[in-house]
Parts: structure tokens; C-alpha cells; sequence
């Protein structure tokens, strides 16, 4: 199956339930409490619902339309508009950039730094990773691994070393070899907050400091399959650090996809990449479009002035 085609597959439980909800005969009080009901149940959150609750209410009543199956498509473009991707998002391919990959142990950095950096490497950029999560056992390994996967060099220290040793030789080796993309990860656990605060303001001090004219930029992974602990943990890191992007992993049938909508809606940090299983190229670039049709089984998206349009057409 093709990447869109895995991803339809992966969130299809919550596809039937959404699909579910618009066979309501007419647009009353229960067809707007299955619908909330529904769309909290897929992880998009009491707020994010809310809102397209509210601007479906607001439309319906606007349109006078009374067929539930109407409403599919202005709830696909709510929801549409709560997850826009800035032109600029990837404005980072085309400058010698730094990526730190930061989140919890367990949600998929080491496997997603490994993927991007196959990605870029199969695209002719060169690329370095640095193995900076020096704490966890077994991870200066793993991402020794992935690194020979993808044909790129990895710099590395002994497990225990200070981080941001690891970080100077990476950005130093960096900007000797005029590397396109440096690729970091980095601990997922530290002792607390602080610890986590400190650690990074430390590698992006020694970052601005030794290769102040590249561009920084911090990623958060995300495992999809955690719902809202996933947009809790990325509110945490947003109160210690910057985050440019997310990547969202395991879309692959345990999650329910809704959390992409919720961490977009409520924290205005754009999604820049997703994944869908555990292949090297089971990592792409964010699509807004694909990933809506994907929650509303390819459903056909219609802006709302067509819907309006089609409305005052059987109004005649």
C-alpha cells in the first residue's frame, strides 16, 4: 500500500465512527451530541470540538440546511482550518541547518531521526547525526544504527557523556563539512524540568555560539497512539523550550487521529511530519488534505461557498 493508503488504513476505526455519526436522519440536539461525543472520543479534545461544534451551529442555521450528510464537509473544513501548515514550515531545507529532536523516551526520536535522515540523504543533502541522548541505555547504539541505514555519518561519545560535548563536535563537524542538515537527539528524561530546561538552553548556547550562522530548529515526537497525553506532553516541553514542529508517530491503527486537529488547534504548532509504521520511508511531510480525508474515508472536500452555493440552488 502506498503512505496515504497506510495512514486511511491506520486511523479507519475512527473514520467509521465520524461515518457514523452523518447517517442521523435530520440535524437536532442528538445529532450534535453524537457528533461531540465522537470527535472527544478520537483525542481532538473538549476545546478543538467545541469550536467546531460552535461553527457548525453557526453555518447550519446560516445555510438552513437539514440533512446531517450536508454537514460532513463544513465540519472537514473546520477542522481544515485548524491545521494549517505555514508556507515557511520547511523553510529549513533550504539553509546548513541544526535540528534538535526532543520528547519522551519511547515515542519514536531515535527511529524518526534515523527516517529523516534517509530521507535527505536519498534527496543529495548531506546530513550528520549526533547522538546527544547520552543517558538512556542503548541508545548511542541505536542511533549508530539507523545511521548506517541511511548512509550518513554519526557523532558520537561514550553513554554518560555531557550532551553538549556531543552537540560542539556535531555543529563543529557541521560547519567544517558545510553539512545541509544536522540531526540531534536528544535525552527524553531528565531529573525535572530544570534539568530538561537547562540541558537544552546549554546545546543551543553552545550551538549559537559555535555556528551562529546556521538555522536552529526544534522538533518534538509525539506517539499518535497516546491521545492526549501526547498535546500534554507537548504543552510541558513548550513551557521549557521553542518548538518549531511536531512529528507524529504511529498512526498505524492503535491511534485515533484526532490529536493531530487538538495539538494544532491548541497550541498553533504545526504538524511537519507524520508516520505510519516502522519502515524507513513510513515518515512524510504533513498533509492537511490528505490527513482530513483520510479521518472521513476520501470523502470529497468542498469549500463553503459551494456548499452555500448548492443550498440557495435547492432553495430554487
Amino acid at each position: 500500500m502506498g503512505f496515504f493508503q497506510r495512514l486511511k488504513e491506520g486511523l479507519r476505526k475512527t473514520s467509521n465512527s465520524i461515518a457514523n455519526v452523518f447517517k442521523a436522519s435530520e440535524i437536532d440536539d442528538n445529532f450534535y451530541d453524537e457528533l461531540e461525543e465522537t470527535l472527544i472520543s478520537a483525542d481532538m479534545g473538549f476545546e478543538t470540538t467545541e469550536r467546531v461544534i460552535d461553527d457548525l451551529r453557526e453555518k447550519v442555521e446560516e445555510l438552513g440546511l437539514k440533512d446531517a450528510e450536508k454537514c460532513k464537509e463544513l465540519v472537514m473544513n473546520s477542522l481544515r482550518d485548524q491545521m494549517h501548515v505555514p508556507d515557511n514550515a520547511y523553510c529549513f531545507e533550504d539553509a546548513k541547518t541544526v535540528m534538535l529532536i526532543i520528547g519522551v523516551n519511547g515515542v519514536g526520536k531515535t527511529t524518526s531521526i534515523g527516517k529523516l535522515a534517509a530521507q535527505y540523504k536519498s534527496q543529495g543533502r548531506s546530513v550528520i547525526v549526533a547522538a546527544a541522548d547520552t543517558f538512556r541505555a542503548g541508545a548511542i547504539e541505536q542511533l549508530r544504527t539507523w545511521a548506517e541505514r541511511a548512509g550518513v555519518d554519526i557523532i558520537a561519545q561514550s553513554e554518560g557523556a555531557d550532551p553538549s560535548a556531543v552537540v560542539y563536535d556535531a555543529v563543529k563537524a557541521a560547519k567544517a563539512r558545510k553539512t545541509n542538515l544536522t540531526l540531534i537527539d536528544t535525552a527524553g528524561r531528565l531529573h525535572n524540568k530544570k534539568n530538561l530546561m537547562d540541558e537544552l538552553a546549554k546545546m543551543r548556547k553552545v550551538i549559537s555560539r559555535e555556528y551562529p550562522e546556521c538555522y536552529v530548529e526544534t522538533m518534538i515526537v509525539l506517539d499518535g497512539s497516546t491521545g492526549q497525553n501526547a498535546l500534554e506532553q507537548a504543552r510541558q516541553f513548550s513551557t521549557v523550550t521553542e518548538i518549531n514542529g511536531i512529528i507524529l508517530t504511529k498512526l498505524d491503527g492503535t491511534a485515533k487521529g484526532g490529536i493531530a486537529v487538538a495539538i494544532q488547534s491548541e497550541l498553533k504548532v504545526p504538524v511537519k511530519y507524520i508516520g505510519v509504521g516502522e519502515k524507513i520511508d513510513d515518515l512524510q511531510k504533513f498533509d492537511p488534505d490528505e490527513y482530513i480525508n483520510a479521518l472521513f474515508a476520501d470523502f470529497d472536500l468542498k469549500s463553503d461557498e459551494e456548499i452555500m452555493a448548492e443550498a440557495v440552488s435547492n432553495e430554487d
